[in-house]
């Protein structure tokens, strides 16, 4: 298997953090983002969309890290830890979880992510109204994650699954900058946080992040 990626991309993250939690060897290949890598071949014949990661399994290639993850879990179910149901009501309970993950928690995670982390490494000014605006919308998703995990450890159920760690990236990134408070005012989704970012197939994303 080879990821094609770079280590400080949120979605790259996605896919190292579940093949460590499958316990499976794969070749990283970074890929420059900074000289435009993505944007040209051979990288374009793996994503046409010019957006990091890749993936390789023989001669199968995919892009879009949740499809990713999907099919790593699936893949390799006798690997690692589950990361999925098997039951048919808890694996469509997860996958609304999933749905949330994509299209209400991320979208305003991401450009807090935007505005907070990679703007301020690029030298680039914060925009307040933004940041304001996003954190308004996020606040109003956690309310719900918060009702939801007062009924189960994890959002998906109870155990860890993709449903959680689909959220890992962005929520490590936002926890150092102002947005932490969003995440430390709500009991639950704080105790969900700090139990889900110590896990160990995350820390060692971490280590490839800081190396």
């Amino acid at each position: 298997m080879k990821v094609h990626g770079a280590v400080l991309s949120t979605a790259t993250q996605r896919v190292l953090a579940t093949l460590y939690e499958k316990d499976l060897d794969f070749e990283f290949l970074p890929v420059d983002l900074r000289s435009g890598a993505h944007k040209q071949e051979p990288f374009l014949s793996l994503n046409p969309f010019g957006q990091v990661p890749a993936f390789e399994d023989g001669d199968l290639k995919l892009f879009e890290s949740r499809a990713i993850t999907q099919y790593i879990v699936h893949t390799y179910a006798d690997k690692g830890n589950q990361l999925i149901y098997q039951e048919a009501k808890k694996m469509a309970i997860m996958a609304v979880w999933m749905e949330a993950e994509a299209h209400q928690f991320d979208p305003a995670a991401s450009k807090l992510v935007w505005e907070l982390v990679f703007k301020p490494l690029f030298g680039r000014e914060v925009d307040g109204a933004v940041v304001e605006e996003n954190e308004a919308k996020l606040g109003k998703v956690l309310d719900i994650y918060e009702a939801r995990l007062a009924q189960s450890k994890y959002l998906g159920g109870d155990s860890f699954s993709l449903a959680d760690l689909h959220h890992l990236p962005n929520i490590h990134c936002l926890m150092g900058t102002q947005s932490k408070k969003l995440f430390d005012s709500r009991p639950k989704v704080s105790a969900w946080c700090a139990d889900i970012l110590a896990r160990p197939a995350w820390c060692k994303v971490l280590a490839m992040r800081n190396n």
